[in-house]
């Protein structure tokens, strides 16, 4: 029993993560090339090896012959008796090859071929392991600059991070331990290939999973993302469980879920809103934290417009138009957006409601004369006084759609008991010029005569 080679191939499949099996097979197409270096070919050479034992012999396939012309594939019939009497002329005979015998040349090819196998299986399972990663979120650890490339250990292996890839202002010292999402995984003939990315919206959308209990287990669901890497991040996200807000559990309590994922990103600001199926809801949740009048959406051309209150224009757009940008891309949808009083001017908004100062509202009619009488504009008489259905002056006279309002004069104070009617005054005061106090007057005068 070869103990050493077992204990070797036990070691190597744990270090390597490379089947005994495989190795096996290393060994013996080793053997086959060893004997091939040696005797120049070996078309006829079996190499068997006991996986339990780890013992391994090497046979040359020879046929009897009277007359041998070809040593390494043919064997004399006396020497075929040697090894066993019942040898005939055309048999195939099994004769075993020493490994011994080998050359110094055949043995150092031979050692190649088995490093070389472990090479490629080694390959091959590090392509493996990182391209089951794909479109996933690893931890690695800054190695160095290479140009204006950062080389990131993962591992087992070491991947590019491209500077179309790299987030603008982000800067990385050595040995410091970053997530990065990869982007792709290739296989070449010095190892797999690996790119990842610190930009892409889907590293966000991976964090989230990580982070959120809920995420994970596909309780909450991110419908959309939309991204300007180093700078704002909006997020849509649904809920399969009515019992559970998918923004509250974003957020987690004290914003504990979703700081974490900001400090991962150096700062980024997420913007975490509810999905809506109805367009119009989910871009008015899309322009958050801007408030909206109106959304007119149009799902057939993907497009909408969008009123919001004249001061909460620059927030709807955003800094450099970031805002509407992110509302764009989370939502699938062009927007336009105006302000109040742009869409008042353009005539695309007439259905809204109308809003109005508070003179406005107050001033029902519009003007006011200066002997306080309301009036509606243009009805004024040349005396200051304007009459309309349903206008009262401060003085208390008034009529109401027509109806006359008799006024009762105190018998001390005017001497008379007889009732008169305003309209009476009026007429009077109207006629002689005289205001209404001397009309009265002169009617008074008039009773006691």
């Amino acid at each position: 029993m070869n103990n050493e080679l077992l204990e070797a191939l036990d070691v190597l499949e744990k270090e390597k993560d490379i089947s005994k099996e495989t190795l096996l097979e290393a060994i013996e197409n080793s053997l086959v090339t060893a004997c091939k270096n040696h005797f120049g070919k070996s078309d006829n050479v079996k190499v068997i090896v006991n996986a339990q034992t780890g013992d391994f012999h090497v046979w040359a396939e020879k046929t009897v012959v009277e007359e041998v012309e070809d040593p390494v594939m043919e064997i004399s019939l006396a020497n075929a008796k040697l090894i066993d009497s019942i040898y005939e002329i055309g048999d195939v005979v099994n004769v075993e090859i020493q490994s011994k015998e080998f050359g110094r040349i055949a043995t150092q090819n031979a050692k190649n071929v088995i490093l070389q196998k472990i090479r490629e299986e080694e390959r091959k399972v590090v392509y493996n392991q990182y391209y089951g990663k794909e479109r996933d979120v690893v931890t690695g650890i800054v190695q160095r600059y290479i140009g204006n490339n950062i080389s990131i250990n993962l591992g087992k292996a070491d991947a590019i991070l491209n500077e179309k890839e790299q987030v603008k202002g982000e800067v990385f010292q050595p040995t410091e331990r970053i997530k990065v999402y990869i982007l792709e995984v290739k296989n070449t003939s010095k190892g797999p290939k690996i790119m990842v990315s610190r930009t892409h919206p889907e590293l966000v959308k991976r964090l989230f999973e990580s982070e959120v209990t809920e995420v994970k287990e596909g309780i909450v669901e991110i419908r959309s993302i939309s991204r300007e890497a180093g700078s704002r991040t909006k997020i849509a996200v649904y809920s399969n469980d009515p019992d559970v807000d998918p923004v509250g559990a974003c957020v987690g309590m004290n914003g504990a879920r979703v700081n974490a994922i900001v400090n991962e990103l150096r700062g980024e600001k997420i913007d975490i809103i509810n999905w809506n199926e109805n367009p119009a809801m989910l871009i008015e949740n899309a322009l958050s934290p801007a408030k909206v009048i109106s959304v007119i959406a149009d799902d057939e051309e993907k497009t909408a417009k969008v009123v919001v209150p004249d001061y909460q224009l620059s927030l709807a757009i955003g800094r450099e138009g970031q805002n509407a940008r992110l509302a764009a891309r989370l939502t699938g949808f062009k927007i336009d957006i105006k302000s109040e009083t742009q869409a008042r001017e353009s005539g695309d908004f007439m259905d809204y409601e109308d809003y109005e100062d508070y003179e406005e509202d107050y001033d029902d009619y519009g003007l006011e004369d200066e002997g306080g009488f309301r009036e509606e504009a243009g009805l004024e008489d040349e005396g200051g006084f304007g009459e309309e259905a349903g206008l009262e002056d401060e003085g208390g006279f008034g009529e109401e759609a027509g109806l006359e309002e008799r006024v009762c004069l105190e018998e001390d104070e005017i001497g008379m008991s007889e009732e008169m009617t305003e309209t009476d005054a009026m007429a009077a005061s109207m006629e002689f010029d005289l205001s209404l106090e001397e009309a009265q007057a002169a009617f008074a005068r008039e009773s006691e005569e």
